[in-house]
């Protein structure tokens, strides 16, 4: 929660208003004792059809989507200009793997929040077919915060249609 309260803080200052946040590597040892449990997270996500270690990915899955609540709470209620900073924001939450048992890398399970920005439209699931690599998306982001010249990014392949306003 601190590291929320810091980034909300940064952008209500106009310290910044570029932003990122990793809680953690794909490797990472760290455990969520907040949850119940010891085990690292990282070794909860090779579960092998574990009932027990599938139930503790959940539970970590569900920490995670709780501080996201919290932090877009935080900026959901925090005025800026004509609105909040959640109505002026863009977000992206996720994961670099779609399945850690397996370390699968495609159809990763991602979130844009965009509070109206650019013209998004909220409240849809899209699912792009085709092995769309994820550049494509952080692409368009750069598109639609007005970021110059940027043709290509890592392994893009183009633009994504988001749906609009």
């Amino acid at each position: 929660r601190l590291m929320a309260d810091l980034k909300v803080l940064a952008w209500q200052t106009d310290m910044t208003r570029v932003c990122t946040f990793q809680i953690g590597h794909e490797m990472s040892g760290r455990a969520y004792p907040e949850v119940g449990f010891g085990d690292a997270h990282h070794s909860v996500t090779h579960h092998q059809g574990d009932r027990e270690k599938i139930a503790k990915v959940i539970q970590i899955n569900i920490f995670h989507a709780r501080m996201l609540a919290y932090y877009l709470d935080k900026l959901r209620s925090t005025p800026d200009g004509d609105g909040s900073l959640l109505d002026h924001a863009m977000l992206l939450y996720g994961s670099a793997l779609s399945d850690g048992n397996l370390h699968l890398y495609t159809n990763l399970p991602l979130l844009l929040v965009a509070g109206g920005v650019a013209g998004i439209k909220g409240g849809r699931h899209v699912r792009y077919e085709g092995g769309v690599p994820m550049t494509n998306l952080l692409l368009t982001m750069l598109d639609k915060a007005r970021v110059p010249h940027v043709e290509k990014l890592g392994d893009s392949t183009g633009r994504l249609e988001l749906p609009s306003v």
